[in-house]
């Protein structure tokens, strides 16, 4: 746990918080919608790309340029502001003051300007941007030079146990959690393609990814298999393996065999391994092998096709040095 204060006047700007991956979700695109917090109650992360302002054009700052800043594919704009900001939800923040003149372009809320928005409430310090935009998660980002972290030395929580995120929820919505998974997942799938179609296995693997990667690769036989593999699931023969990403560090599992794993929400993993039981009510036995439960209430249902979220899927596929072989550009440009 740990708690994190200002480096002008040591003022506690957090409540205790501790540590955790960047949620994959947090480049994912929302639209002209309102989004919630980023981030759980009680925890940080750590975004170690460049983020935020000053926003320049690839042509502008060029391939080496953009390079040097951990991208590697032409974007519309590339942040050069500061690497680790640290990321919290509003709620854990204190003594800060909100300097809402300081907002950037934005339409129903605020975001990122070319000054922070938050000070410092005893000295004034300019420590940091909160975003509540639309289409935007809400957010506090705190700038890794204004702020010092201070280990407060008390053990993590207890992690949750893993439960299972669903797909959609009672509105019909794909659930950002998995479009944005499947969309960072997309870009690793194509990575480890080889430019050549991949074998995947029927059921949700094939709806998550099935339409987008035929519509980007090649037609042809499929040169590699594809499973879902884990702590308790294995791999077999697959050469590309889906795995949970480590809730704490975002890595993905490493698997045995020496297949490329590439990593999803843990959350989405646990679905795809063994989904939630959605009756409320308790039953004794099981039903036999392809029988569908009949209780209220249903399934949720969405309203359209499963589609990986294609700014998450460009965002992750830019970030990759392998973008650069002619193969990937390729397929990068068709994303």
């Amino acid at each position: 746990m740990d708690l994190f204060a200002c480096a002008g006047c040591g003022t506690a700007l957090s409540v205790p918080v501790e540590r955790v991956a960047l949620p994959v979700e947090a480049h994912y695109d929302a639209g002209h919608n309102w989004m919630p917090t980023l981030m759980e109650p009680g925890t940080y992360a750590v975004d170690p790309a460049p983020w935020g302002p000053p926003w320049r054009t690839w042509e502008e700052i060029g391939e080496a340029g953009s390079a040097a800043l951990g991208v590697y594919a032409p974007q519309y704009g590339v942040p050069g502001g500061p690497r680790d900001v640290i990321v919290l939800s509003p709620g854990d923040t204190r003594g800060t003051r909100l300097l809402p003149e300081r907002s950037g372009n934005s339409c129903l809320g605020i975001v990122a300007g070319d000054e922070p928005s938050l000070v410092c409430a005893r000295c004034g310090l300019g420590i940091g941007f909160r975003e509540d935009d639309c289409g935007i998660w809400n957010t506090v980002r705190y700038a890794p030079g204004a702020v010092v972290r201070h280990p407060l030395g008390l053990p993590a929580r207890a992690p949750a146990p893993l439960r299972p995120t669903p797909p959609v929820d009672a509105r019909g919505h794909w659930s950002p959690r998995w479009t944005a998974g499947a969309g960072a997942a997309l870009a690793h799938l194509l990575a480890a393609s080889g430019g050549r179609p991949l074998a995947l296995p029927a059921g949700p693997v094939t709806e998550m990814f099935g339409r987008s990667l035929a519509r980007v690769l090649p037609a042809g036989p499929p040169t590699r298999r594809v499973a879902v593999a884990g702590p308790g699931t294995p791999a077999g023969d697959a050469a590309v393996v889906l795995v949970p990403a480590d809730r704490t560090t975002g890595r993905p599992w490493t698997p045995p065999t020496g297949a490329t794993p590439v990593g999803l929400p843990a959350d989405v993993w646990a679905h795809l391994v063994r989904p939630d039981e959605t009756s409320p009510m308790p039953v004794s036995g099981r039903p036999p092998a392809g029988v569908l439960r009949d209780d209220y209430p249903l399934p949720d249902h969405p309203w359209g096709v499963f589609t990986p979220d294609r700014r998450t899927a460009r965002h992750t596929l830019a970030r990759l040095p392998e973008v650069r072989r002619p193969w990937l550009r390729a397929l990068y440009d068709r994303l």
